[in-house]
Order: C-alpha cells, then structure tokens, then sequence
C-alpha cells in the first residue's frame, strides 16, 4: 500500500491505495500544489488502475470519501455528531452499534447476502465500490451509476482462447509488484487457484511457495492427488503449508470468533483453520498471498443461458426452521437498497471482503486475479461453450499435461464435511449455550427458538441434511457476532 497526500491551501485529499508495479512508492508527506494542479491530481486518483480509498475535505463543506471500482478489502463507515469513523475492520466500530438490522440479518441467515450499505449492525454502514459518503455532521451514502457489462462475442476462425487467458492472468498478476520470494499462492487442488498458480511457476520457475486447507470427505484423497499432480507439473518451491481443516474445526474452542473477539459476522465462516493458516504463514516471512477467488463468476452463465436458482433463493421458509417472524417478513424485501451492477461482480466483491480481515491482521495484502477487470472482460467476451463447467481452467490444465484426475475429477472437493464436523461436534455445546442463556436473535424475533431446537435435535440424533443444516453454521456465527459487538 502507498498514501499521499496534496492541498491548494483550501480543499485537501488524501489517497491510500494499492501500489501497481512500475512505479516507486509515493512519498506520503502532503504537498501543496496549484488550485489546477489539485484539479488535476483528483482527476487521476480516480483512474487508479488498482484498490483505492480517496478522502476529500473542503471547510464549510461535507467531507467525501470514495472507494474504487477494484475493491479488495471492506471499509465500514460510522458517525457520531463531529466525526466520521472509518476501518476495514468492524471491531474499531463496535460502539457505534445500536441494534440489528432484520433484513440484513434475513439475507444472512439463507445465506442470499446482497452487496449494499447495509450491515448486520444499526450505526455501521458499508462503502460499496465506486460509492460515495459524505459527511457533515449527518452521514449521506450515494450509489454510483450502473457499470456497463458486455456479452458473448462470435470467435475468429483462429482465435487463440487459451493464449488470450494466458496473457489476462499475466497482466493480473504483473499489475501489482510481486514478491516471488514473499507471495504464497493458495493452491487449493481447485481449477481457478490450480491455473493461476501454474501460470505462475511457468513464469517464476522453483520460486513460489505454495500453501492449502485440506477438506474432509470423499473429495480429501483427490484433492491431495490433484495438488501433487499440480506441483509436479511445472517448478514449485519446495515448501507446501497445509492446515487440516477437519482437524482445526471451526466452532473449535481455539477459535477466537468462539472465544468472544470482535469478529465481524462477514469474516470467514471458517475462521479457524485459515486464521491458523495465516499465521503459518507470517511465520515464513510472506506478506502477499494470491488466490483464485472469483473464477466462478468470471465465466459463470447468465439466466438465459443456464436458468437456476438464485442463490439462497427458498421456495419453503419452513425448511429453516429457525427463521424468526421477523426475519422471514423481511425476506420480501432483501433486494431493497442494494447497489447496481459494478464493474467486479457483486458476489465476487462480498467474496473478498470476507477474505480481507483474517489477512491484513496478519500484515498481509491479498491478490485475486480473477478479480481483475481484464479477466473479467475476457470471461463475458467468451462463448457458453467456454465458460459452461469450467471449460476455460479445464483445458488450460490440459494443456499443460495433467490428468484427467485433475481436468475431470470425479469427487466433489468441498469444506460441506468440515462444516457438518463442526456443527455436530463443537456446535453443539455452542447452540446448547444459546438456548440457555439467550440472543439477542430470540429477543428481535429473528431466530426462532423453538426452530432452532429442533435443528439441534436433529444434528444430536445423527439425522444431518447438508441442504438445510449447513445454514445452522451462519445462526451461531450471526450469534457470536452480536454477543461480541452488543
């Protein structure tokens, strides 16, 4: 990261943004500059090709702060009378809450969260990408315009599909300035991180450290097969971190979402086992880590392409039974407020900011190629035949001369085990403790008690439903948030 300051002597801005390659840091002291050439420095800020957060303050006007079209960390926003509080992390802003806010708390529990300025939290707000607050006194949040998207184009008869993928993922990467020695790429055995981190070593041969929470169930042995076929397909460092997720569970007494921190309820689900995951990997000395977040939406299908079900979307409220009155009267209006198409996805946004906090605690930056406005460019501009099961990352693996273990694997590779692990294991006790002493989801009328206690019971008798109990992991999170922060 890099901040810089400049000032005419009447209105002030201050940059702090993500650092491209090709250019040393700026120095961060304010310089005073020409009311044209203030003009002029704004103007550019807002072109940053990377992250960025601009804070603009004139006197006797509302101070405005802007965030970038390629967000890659949170920033929530609270207020009081005389000042505006910002962070990416939601814990510096635990006393501004007043309360929850039930139809966030609705899309939350169905897991359908919507990108928007709301919170789980009455008092603390979101800034979404490209959107502006201003504040003077009282807090005013306004949307931007629609981002433009294009669609699928006819292919030239010698189209070169997996060069141009190649050359996408290459400029990515070469717009930040790695660190091969100090960037760990998180390779999951998946498609998206498999052609990324591949890409990579092609590029920086025997240099790149690599690192991955291994899933429980039948999928386990195939992605340990899958990431060792990967590694020895093209020169990896040698060292390869992994962290056994069904060994450190989340819900785990160690966790410190468990333990009472301030965690806010956007950080990962699995907290423990990638916060244990982080700090291994502070240990070595990295400070940047890559992933292949946001490979699904870069070639998802439209609705007219392949019609399906929203995500979250429930036919039958009564197949979570722990969805509270209140909770499901606001279902009908969890499409309200939220924020137009923007340039990165809107799923792919919230992705990251549930990625961010559990890195930058540990001081380091993370990197999501897939996330970048030419590779998503890339994905719209390819035909269906591309983009329908993976197709692109598909035969990019093939290419290289992996196997179909690793092209056409047969096992679901998921964390659906480590969750059903976690909720019948620890999150017992967990759920137990809730219904003794009590949420403040009961008191709002939120999660239904009753509901909840037949979920439970069911999780004692051995009777788990992935497609229905899985959700049980998001009611004790959304319950440990508002025990820490309330």
């Amino acid at each position: 990261m890099e901040q810089l300051a400049v000032s005419d002597g009447r209105r002030t801005l201050l940059v702090v943004r993500e650092r491209v390659a090709g250019r040393p840091p700026c120095a961060p002291e304010p310089r005073t500059v020409s009311a044209d050439e203030y003009d002029t420095a704004r103007g550019l800020a807002g072109q940053w090709p990377a992250d960025y957060v601009l804070v603009e303050t004139t006197p006797r006007e509302p101070a405005v702060v802007t965030a970038g079209a390629c967000r890659t960390t949170p920033l929530y926003l609270a207020h009081d009378d005389t000042a505006l509080h910002g962070s990416w992390d939601m814990a510096d802003l635990r006393t501004h809450v007043t309360g929850l806010n039930p139809r966030e708390v609705a899309r939350l529990l169905i897991y359908r969260p919507r990108y928007s300025t709301d919170t789980l939290f009455r008092g603390i707000h979101r800034l979404t990408e490209r959107a502006t607050a201003h504040y003077g006194g009282h807090l005013f949040l306004r949307y931007p315009e629609p981002a433009l998207h294009s669609g699928p184009r006819d292919l030239a008869l010698d189209a070169d599909i997996l060069g141009a993928f190649v050359e996408a993922m290459d400029d990515a990467m070469d717009l930040r300035p790695l660190d091969p020695a100090k960037t760990v790429f998180h390779l999951t055995g998946g498609f998206d991180s498999g052609t990324l981190a591949t890409r990579a070593a092609e590029r920086f041969p025997g240099q790149l450290n690599t690192s991955a929470i291994l899933i429980g169930g039948p999928g386990r042995e195939q992605q340990i097969r899958r990431r060792k076929e990967m590694r020895a397909a093209v020169p990896f460092a040698d060292r390869d971190d992994l962290i056994d997720a069904m060994e450190h569970t989340p819900l785990h007494p160690d966790c410190a979402r468990v333990a009472g921190a301030l965690i806010s309820p956007y950080e990962e689900p699995l907290h423990h086992p990638f916060t244990r995951m982080t700090k291994v990997l502070a240990s070595r000395g990295a400070h940047t880590v890559v992933t292949g977040l946001c490979g699904d939406e870069m070639v998802a299908l439209s609705q007219a392409e392949y019609p399906h079900k929203a995500m979250g979307e429930l036919k039958d409220v009564r197949l979570l039974p722990w969805i509270g009155e209140r909770a499901a009267a606001a279902l009908e209006f969890t499409d309200d407020g939220i924020a137009p198409p923007a340039v990165v996805n809107s799923m792919s946004l919230l992705s990251l900011e549930t990625t961010a906090p559990v890195l930058l605690r540990e001081k380091f930056w993370p990197v999501h190629p897939f996330a970048d406005p030419g590779m998503i460019q890339l994905g719209e501009w390819l035909p269906m035949d591309w983009r329908e099961l993976k197709q692109l990352q598909r035969r990019r693996l093939a290419a290289l001369g992996l196997s179909e273990d690793v092209t056409q694997p047969v096992e679901r590779e998921s964390f659906a085990e480590v969750v059903q692990h976690a909720l019948t294991t620890h999150g017992r006790p967990l759920f137990a403790k809730m219904l003794h002493e009590g949420s403040a989801l009961f008191d709002d009328g939120l999660v239904n008690p009753d509901g909840l206690r037949q979920a439970v019971r069911r999780l004692s008798e051995g009777t788990y439903r992935e497609d229905g109990d899985a959700q049980l992991l998001q009611v004790i999170d959304l319950h440990l948030a508002t025990q820490a922060f309330m």
